[in-house]
């Protein structure tokens, strides 16, 4: 079990037999009675958000997850297969379940898969991952005033707003956490 004053982003528990994830936490102490933590969840099964609060002292039951390092190898339009680096395994995990990660997921990048009772649930990237420039605009000539900046097209689809000087066939740095540019590689 676990005290909910222990809850962090990025904890997963049950609770009501439902597993979420921490997505924020607050805590409040009031100047009489018990403290309030609030917090915001992802439900990991349907993906649905909400946010629940807790009064100081109770507590919710810790889930047992385990981790893979594994490779991202392809996918099919609906799964998406990875391989396990240590037992070579290659489970598939449905595009609903990855959402806005897959658009990150390059071939043979490495990331960790999270399970619970054997089922992939969730995936955890790399800070940031190093993709190819395969469609751009182009900029305006002499129009450097201001950071000038368009959108390219990743190869696996991905938009992000660059700098002008970034070309089509360039090598770019993404956040993963944000979708944004950082560098040009």
């Amino acid at each position: 079990m676990i005290d909910v004053n222990d809850l962090r982003k990025g904890v997963t528990f049950e609770f009501d037999s439902r597993l979420f994830k921490v997505l924020e936490y607050s805590h409040h102490k009031p100047g009489r009675g018990n403290a309030t933590i609030k917090v915001k969840l992802v439900d990991l099964r349907s993906g649905t958000t909400l946010e629940k609060t807790f009064q100081s002292g109770e507590r919710v039951q810790e889930a047992r997850l385990e981790f893979h390092n594994v490779q991202y190898l392809y996918n099919d339009g609906h799964l998406y297969f990875f391989m396990d680096l240590e037992t070579y395994e290659q489970p598939a995990v449905a595009a609903e379940l990855l959402g806005d990660s897959a658009a990150f997921l390059t071939e043979n990048l490495e990331v960790k898969l999270t399970f619970y009772e054997g089922k992939p649930l969730d995936v955890e990237l790399p800070t940031t991952v190093d993709m190819d420039v395969v469609e751009g605009e182009m900029a305006v000539r002499g129009d450097t005033a201001t950071g000038v900046t368009k959108k390219v097209k990743t190869q696996t689809g991905l938009e992000v707003q660059v700098p002008g000087f970034v070309d089509v066939g360039d090598r770019i740095r993404v956040d993963t956490r944000t979708g944004s540019y950082v560098t040009r590689i």
